[in-house]
C-alpha cells in the first residue's frame, strides 16, 4: 500500500514539472493560454507604422534626407583659398603628405613622434584632421599608356596587343573591384572680429577682412608646414579649385570616377551656354589657358 502511494507521489510530481516546463495548466480542465507566433506581427499592423500612440515614431519609419543646401546653410563662398562661413569664420584647408611611420627604426619614429607632440602643444586654436576615402582614378595612367602606344610606330603587333589587352584588364579591373585611397586633409579655422577693425565704408570693411583672415590662416599654414616638415610629413594649401574638388568628391564619390572634377574646366562646364558650337581656335585658346593656369601653379606651389 505504501509503495502505491509513494508511485502515485511521484507521478504526481512528474506530471505537475511536465506541465510547469511545458507552460500548460496543472488542472486538464482549465483553459489553455494561446500561443501565437511571435514572427506573425498583430493584426492592423505592419512592419511600418508612422507614429505609436504617444506620438514617439516607430524605427521602421525613414526620415527623408536634408536637401543639399542645407548641410551648408552656413556657408557663404569660397575666396582668396578659404572657406567663408556666416559670422566671418574663415576656413584654410590644406593636404597632407603622410609618411610611412611602420616602415622606419625606433629612433626615427621617436623623433617623428617628438616634432608632432611639439606642434600640438603650440596650438591654441581650431584645427581639425580630416580624411577622405576616394575611388582609385586610373584614368589618366591608361590615356598616358594608350597615348604612348599609339605614337609608336614601330611596335611589333604583339606589343600592341598585349598593350591593348594590359589597358581593357585595368579598365575592367577598376569599375569591377573599386579600391579606395585616403587623402589626407588640415582644417584650420579663424574667427574674425569686426569689432576689432577700423573701416570708412563697407567695401574697405570687407578688404580689410580678408586680408586680416588671410593674414592669419596663412601664418598658421606656415607655421604647421615648417614643424611637420620636419616629421617628414608634407603640407601643400589647396586653391579655390582645390577645395571645389575637395566638396565635390566629399558628395560624388562615385559620380566623381567617372564625372572627374579635373574635366570640367576643360569641357567648360562652368560656361554659359556649353552645348554650343565652337571652332578650333576657341579651343585651342582654352587648352592654352589651362595649360597657363597650370603651369603657374606648379611654379607657385615649387
Amino acid at each position: 500500500m505504501i509503495d502505491a502511494i509513494v508511485l502515485v507521489a511521484m507521478g504526481l510530481g512528474f506530471y505537475v514539472f511536465a506541465q510547469l516546463m511545458l507552460k500548460e495548466p496543472i488542472i486538464p480542465w482549465g483553459k489553455k493560454k494561446k500561443r501565437g507566433n511571435k514572427q506573425d506581427p498583430p493584426k492592423g499592423k505592419g512592419p511600418k507604422n508612422k507614429k505609436s500612440n504617444n506620438g514617439k515614431k516607430n524605427v521602421g519609419d525613414e526620415e527623408e534626407p536634408d536637401p543639399f543646401e542645407e548641410l551648408f546653410s552656413d556657408m557663404e563662398e569660397i575666396v582668396k583659398k578659404m572657406i567663408r562661413f556666416e559670422n566671418d569664420r574663415f576656413v584654410m584647408i590644406a593636404e597632407v603628405d603622410p609618411v610611412n611611420y611602420f616602415l622606419l627604426s625606433p629612433e626615427e619614429q621617436e623623433a617623428i613622434d617628438r616634432t608632432f607632440e611639439t606642434w600640438l602643444a603650440t596650438l591654441h586654436y581650431p584645427v581639425q584632421i580630416y580624411l577622405q576615402n576616394r575611388y582609385v582614378d586610373l584614368s589618366d595612367p591608361i590615356e598616358k599608356m594608350r597615348d604612348i602606344m599609339l605614337g609608336q610606330d614601330d611596335l611589333p603587333t604583339n606589343a600592341i596587343e598585349y598593350g591593348q589587352s594590359m589597358i581593357e584588364d585595368l579598365t575592367r579591373w577598376q569599375e569591377l573591384t573599386p579600391r579606395y585611397e585616403t587623402k589626407r586633409y588640415l582644417a584650420i579655422s579663424y574667427q574674425v572680429n569686426v569689432k576689432e577693425i577700423n573701416a570708412d565704408d563697407k567695401d574697405e570693411l570687407e578688404e580689410k577682412i580678408l586680408q586680416k583672415a588671410t593674414n592669419e590662416l596663412s601664418r598658421r599654414m606656415s607655421a604647421a608646414a615648417n614643424t611637420l616638415r620636419k616629421a617628414r610629413i608634407g603640407v601643400n594649401r589647396l586653391d579655390n579649385d582645390g577645395i571645389g574638388e575637395l566638396l565635390y568628391f566629399a558628395f560624388n564619390r562615385k559620380k566623381a570616377l567617372k564625372n572627374r572634377y579635373k574635366d570640367i574646366a576643360q569641357n567648360e562646364m562652368l560656361a554659359l551656354y556649353t552645348t554650343a558650337d565652337q571652332d578650333e581656335r576657341h579651343i585651342e585658346l582654352v587648352k592654352e589657358m589651362i595649360e597657363r593656369d597650370a603651369e603657374e601653379k606648379e611654379k607657385q606651389a615649387g
